[in-house]
């Protein structure tokens, strides 16, 4: 197994209860348009029309994704009388999603068309 810097994988103190959480985390947002969510509450709270406009779909597809990703735990919702709005729930998610831009998004310095990551 390649083990990041250091003798301990990052993962060797965590309980199986955390990985599963982890995991359920790193599902929920297994989508492009969830990553697109993602990116455009990094700007803040936004209600459901706002993400519509961001996002460029339909409705019922935003809300589908959005439910998932609030009953998996990444989103909170909250409403304001006939709008809902969502925010992320932990800003930790915004470095993991900078890093899914470092490596799947940035030109390679070197290159590489990156079809091997």
């Amino acid at each position: 197994m390649i083990r990041p810097s250091g003798n301990s994988s990052c993962m060797d103190d965590a309980s199986d209860q955390q990985l599963e959480k982890g995991a359920n985390c790193l599902k929920s947002l297994a989508h492009p348009l969830r990553l697109k969510v993602v990116a455009v509450l990094g700007a803040g709270e936004a209600s459901v029309s706002q993400l519509l406009r961001e996002l460029g779909t339909s409705q019922p597809n935003v809300s589908q994704h959005l439910a998932q990703m609030r009953d998996k735990g990444v989103l909170s919702a909250r409403r304001d009388g006939n709008q809902i709005y969502y925010r992320v729930k932990n800003p930790k998610l915004f470095e993991l999603l900078a890093l899914v831009r470092e490596l799947f998004c940035e030109p390679d310095p070197v290159g590489d068309s990156g079809e091997d990551r």
